[in-house]
Order: structure tokens, then sequence, then C-alpha cells
């Protein structure tokens, strides 16, 4: 849960924004009770914001006239970029997304002008971004506390729960998160092992920062290196599998999946595409998205999960 001081800004900015705001209403967008959100009103109260209170069906919190910051001024282009930005962060799995988000677009609708604050709203209500969902999280400070380590080139330390050893101690030199097919990941040099390594976040738990610092490698590509973690991981299973289509209905769709699009080979049938992957369940999921047929080569592991996941589906239309 997100701390009490972010969520008392919070309501400060929706009330810049809205101009007036039920406690009900209000309660709804931070996800707390009614008097928490007085209890919030008071804080602000006594740091010198001038809240009013209007009793009655119709009333409300809001602020004095004149309680505002100049217009900001953003392209038609930077507005969209801004509010896809926005749409995508509630996608990502973050227990303290709501609350920052929320106050993030009452500050850009605050100090913008009426007909840019009408399209980022417009955005908002109009346009979805569907990522894959993410993993629970068993530390929902871990990704805050992890990029400001990171940017910070400091060491930290955390418990990681592997499903082989439980629960074991490590100590990290982050260089980078990345989010990728619904998780979030840390890659950096692990002084347990003397090596490089990447670690699922929502295996992760009790993430602090440590004293020690160190030099983060310059030109560090994080995502390139998870990628090919991926491929180099002796847990990880191969893949074998026959796309029945050619390269070019293919192009755009492994655009996306560029460790994938350099596997592919053209043969008579369609093309051949022998890859990696650490999920069974992650991969049927994502076959069962292709506009086109497919025949898996290879392993029995991944028809069983196709098959289950196919077998849910048809449960759906019972």
């Amino acid at each position: 849960m997100s701390g009490p001081t972010t969520r008392v800004l919070t309501v400060l900015e929706l009330l810049q924004t809205h101009g007036q705001m039920g406690g009900a209403e209000l309660a709804q967008r931070l996800g707390v009770d009614r008097r928490t959100i007085r209890r919030y009103i008071t804080v602000l109260e006594e740091l010198g914001i001038p809240v009013m209170t209007e009793q009655g069906r119709y009333g409300g919190y809001r602020l004095v006239a004149g309680f505002k910051l100049p217009p900001m001024m953003f392209t038609e282009e930077e507005t969209l970029a801004v509010s896809l930005g926005l749409l995508a962060a509630r996608q990502l799995g973050l227990a303290d997304a709501a609350p920052a988000i929320a106050s993030v677009q009452a500050k850009l609708e605050r100090v913008m002008p009426a007909n840019l604050k009408k399209r980022v709203r417009g955005v908002s209500d109009t346009t979805r971004v569907i990522l894959p969902r993410g993993e629970p999280s068993l530390d929902d400070r871990a990704l805050q506390t992890l990029t400001t380590a990171t940017e910070a080139s400091r060491t930290v330390g955390f418990t990681y729960h592997s499903p082989e050893h439980g629960g074991m101690a490590r100590e990290v030199d982050p260089y980078g998160v990345v989010f990728r097919q619904g998780r979030w990941y840390l890659t950096g040099f692990c002084h347990l092992r003397g090596a490089m390594r990447s670690f699922r976040l929502d295996r992760i738990s009790g993430v602090h920062l440590l004293p020690g610092t160190f030099p983060r490698p310059p030109d560090f590509d994080a995502a390139k290196f998870l990628s090919e973690s991926f491929l180099s991981w002796g847990r990880t299973h191969e893949v074998s599998l026959l796309l029945h289509t050619d390269r070019e209905s293919a192009a755009t769709l492994f655009d996306m999946h560029s460790s994938c699009a350099e596997e592919l080979e053209q043969c008579d049938e369609g093309l051949l595409l022998n890859t990696r992957t650490d999920s069974f369940e992650w991969f049927a999921w994502w076959l069962a998205q292709l506009p086109f047929r497919f025949t898996i080569l290879k392993p029995e592991g991944l028809k069983d999960a196709l098959r289950e996941h196919a077998t849910r589906l048809l449960s759906c239309c019972e």
C-alpha cells in the first residue's frame, strides 16, 4: 500500500483538478474509506491548504478560489504520449500505481488548457492498453527500492524465494530492471554466485539498500541481457514449431519478439521456429493468439499445456 503522504497529496491534486468532489468519490479513487478521507482533509488543513467542506446530498470538499497553477502547454503528440503512458502504467502490476497515477493525471489536467484536458480525458475513456497480467508481488516496495538503487549504484539485499531451494539471502549490484511477458526482472551482479544473474521480482521479498556502491558497466542493456539469459538457462525447455505462414505475414508479430524472429527458418510447409521457454503455460497462451495455424514438433510438455489451455477455453462456452 502506498504511504499516507502520497495519498494526501493525491487528494490535493484531485481537488485542484475537479473543483469539488464528494467524500465517497475520493474514497473510491484512492481505495480507502470515507473516514480516512476526512483524516486526509484534516492533514491538508493543518498544512495550510484552504479546503472548504459543504454538507448535504450535493456537498463535498473543494479548495478556495484561486488555488491554481498556471497552464502547461503540450502538443497533441505529447498529450497522446503521456496519456498512453499512464494507461500502460496501470497494467504493470504495481501495488502503489493507482494513487500515484491518479495524482499524475490530476496534476496534468490541472495545469493544461481546456482543449488538451479534454484530449487527455478522451484518451483515458476510449483507449485501453492490455499487457500480460503480472504475477502477485511479495514486496510492494521492491520495484521502487531497486530503481532507486540502480540509479544511485547502491548494492541491495533481499530474500529470493526459489521453488527448488526456498528462501535464500542475496546481495546484488543492480544494473537494471525489465518488464517482460507480465513479469518484472532484476538483472545485476550477484555476490553469492560471483556472476551476473537475473531475478524475478515476484520471488523477492525484504528488499533494502546496503552501504556498498559499485561501478555500473557502461552501455549495459538490461533487456538484451535478460533475453540472452532466457536462451542460455539450462532449466529452459527447447521448443520446435512449424508455423504455417510466410515471413511477410509473421513479420509484424515477431517484431515484438526479436529473440524468436532470429530463430525462424524457411521450409516447404512454412516457417520452422526453434526457441526456448521457461514456462509451457505462458507459451501455450501465446500460441493460442497466433492468427495462423501451427504444429508443435516438440516437446510433449508444451502439447500438454496447450491441450489444458484449450480445454479451459472450451469450458467457457458451456
